[in-house]
């Protein structure tokens, strides 16, 4: 496995090759991004893998400069789930000046949920996404190959939005959620609970499954239902952002006929401590 740290080695390297399949992350691994390395490499002729933590995604208030930077232990675990290639740019090669170009997701997809709760966020992550998509992919000449996990939901809905409307010349795969034995979505941001908290995460994901049994129960006053699960959350002491049931083509709050089963998902945000934690379940 080689690692590159600059765009001129990774566009030498990968002009070798025709067809790479790309996983982007922000490093701090866990199973879940090795899951999308070892669903990678059935897709191209050479495995990618980045790893830079992202300032434009972050806001002021949140974890940037504390954000786990663990080059050495995500490089041992790629070479070892069968990474080729792993791009690990300094900010400085990324952003040799200011990004003052930017990409913005529509309104309606970006600003919502997620997007409500950390604005510019998908901005942030559009243009990494974006400029990410030309550093690995300039060189290809076959079939260009990205893969995202379904835990972040919105923003894979986001990236495949960014892709069609930009007309880019890749295919982006969705993974399933890794989840540890209790059900517990894996996540990076997991490494900051404490061992009681670590315990009572779980929840999160309970109560979106009481959130989708409501539902398919025939309870469709989403407001009331949703209003019911943050409560109850709250009232373990958890600050909830949001529990929601929304349709999986658009993410929008579905509407009379449209509670069918197979077309619904599930989505939460909340904190647990200090460390916010989402999840989503298909439906």
């Amino acid at each position: 496995m080689q690692v590159i740290h600059t765009l001129a080695e990774l566009r030498q390297q990968l002009a070798r090759f025709d067809s790479p399949a790309f996983v982007p992350t922000m490093g701090n691994l866990h199973d879940g991004h090795l899951a999308l390395i070892r669903h990678a490499r059935q897709l191209g002729d050479v495995t990618v893998a980045s790893i830079f933590v992202n300032r434009l995604q972050f806001l002021p208030h949140e974890d940037f400069d504390s954000y786990p930077r663990t080059l050495a232990a995500d490089c041992a675990k790629l070479e070892a789930a069968g990474c080729d290639i792993v791009f690990a740019p300094s900010e400085k090669e990324l952003y040799p000046q200011p990004q003052t170009f930017k990409v913005h997701a529509p309104a309606a997809l970006g600003d919502i949920l997620e997007g409500h709760f950390r604005p510019g966020f998908f901005t942030g992550v559009s243009t990494v996404v974006m400029k990410l998509f030309q550093c690995v992919f300039s060189e290809a000449k076959g079939a260009r190959h990205a893969v995202f996990g379904k835990k972040d939901y919105q923003q894979l809905m986001v990236i495949r939005q960014l892709v069609q409307q930009f007309a880019l010349p890749v295919t982006v795969h969705g993974v399933d959620t890794e989840r540890a034995g209790s059900g517990l979505a894996l996540s990076s941001r997991n490494g900051y609970l404490s061992e009681a908290e670590r315990t009572e995460a779980i929840q999160l994901s309970l109560a979106l499954k009481t959130l989708i049994a409501a539902v398919l129960g025939g309870e469709h006053n989403l407001a009331a239902l949703e209003q019911h699960a943050m409560q109850a959350l709250a009232a373990r002491g958890w600050q909830p952002d949001y529990l929601t049931v929304r349709r999986r083509v658009d993410l929008q709050v579905p509407q009379g006929h449209e509670f069918q089963p197979g077309e619904l998902v599930a989505l939460g945000a909340a904190r647990i401590g200090a460390t916010r934690l989402i999840d989503n379940l298909e439906f």
